[in-house]
This record gives structure tokens, sequence and C-alpha cells, in this order.
């Protein structure tokens, strides 16, 4: 499940009359933390703001989920709402969910968001539909996980601790008969050391 987060971002932007404006513009990122949330809207805008900007706030977003419709880039927020039943105790609750659609207006958003949502198994309502003011999206993409920090320097991967492990167990099983032969020749070497005693034992009493 994606984690949305919402970033507010301040900068300079020109006008139609080619005059500097202070503007704050709002945009939705894809992240596993808030740490990665900062580097990629950094890294996303960077190419596209000319000029100096600056991110005034991250916070996690409500949003669980998005739908992209390529004729129109202007995102509308859809409540939406359905009756789930417990299944211990049988008692139906509520849910209420929000997820953002591109649409030219409210009317064709509400429309859009019933089509996205048609393989849904509950029956479910939309309450509400408003304009976002979010200017544009960034979801996960492959290409983005060069922008994941480094493990710390203390840390490894799972799959070298495994391989270790298995290495120890491996040296341990083949040390083991070792050992074990070891033992055996040494037992064999005292009985005939005390084998060779006893005869020479007998032979003095004779």
């Amino acid at each position: 499940m994606r984690v949305w987060f919402l970033c507010k971002v301040k900068y300079a932007k020109e006008n139609e009359e080619g005059l500097l404006k202070n503007v704050s513009e709002q945009y939705l990122v894809d992240a596993v933390s808030f740490t990665e949330a900062e580097a990629r809207i950094y890294d996303m805008l960077g190419s596209v703001i000319r000029g100096d900007f600056q991110v005034t706030n991250i916070s996690k977003s409500n949003i669980v989920d998005v739908f992209f419709y390529e004729d129109i880039d202007i995102w509308h927020k859809c409540k939406i709402t359905y009756i789930v039943t417990d299944a211990d105790s049988g008692k139906e609750k509520k849910v209420t969910q929000f997820m953002l659609v591109t649409a030219h207006d409210v009317k064709e958003a509400f429309e859009r968001i019933f089509e996205s949502l048609n393989n849904m198994l509950v029956t479910f309502r939309v309450p509400e539909v408003t304009e976002s003011p979010i200017v544009e999206i960034f979801p996960y993409e492959k290409d983005d996980e060069e922008l994941l920090p480094p493990p710390a320097a203390n840390l490894k991967p799972l799959s070298e601790v495994k391989a270790d492990q298995e290495r120890r167990e491996e040296a341990r099983a083949a040390n083991k008969p070792q050992e074990e032969d070891f033992d055996s020749e040494e037992e064999e070497a005292k009985l005939i050391e005390y084998n060779e005693e006893d005869s020479k034992n007998d032979q003095e009493e004779l």
C-alpha cells in the first residue's frame, strides 16, 4: 500500500506579466518516510522550478489512492464511505477514505471515481467531491531507488547475514566428524599402550 506525503513548496513564480511573485504550492509524493519524501520533492522539482525554492512543510496525507486521466491535470479530492462487518463481533462499521482523481470539473470527477472503483466488492457512496489545491503528484517509480538513503555502516543486508549463518553451520558440521575421529584414535592409542604394558607384566611374572 502506498504512503502519500503532502509537501508544501514556496518559491518565486513568474506571472503572465513577467513579474516574479511568491507562491506556495502543494505536491503529493509517494515515499516510505519523511526523509525520503523530502529527498524526492527536491529531486523532482529541481529541474522544473527555475531558481531557488523551499519546502516549508511535509505531512502524511490521508489519501489512499489516486487515479490519473491523461486528458486533464486538475485533481479532485473524493470522500468515499462504505460499510463493513466485523468478523468477530458481527457489528457494522462505517469506513471513510479519501482518493484523488483528475477531471475537468466536480461532476466529471464524481463520474470518474465511480468508474475507477467499479471493481469494489462493497457498495460505496461518494458524499463529497472538491477541487484539490494539489498541483502535481509523484508516484514511486523504479528509477527512484537511487534516492533511498544508504543503510548504516554497521548494518548488513539480510542475505549476507543468512549467508554468514550458513557458512558457520557448514564449518561446525565439517569439524564435528574430525573431532569424533580424533577421540577414537586417541582411545585406540591408549588401548594399544595399555595392552603393551600388560604384555610386559605377564613376561616378568613368567
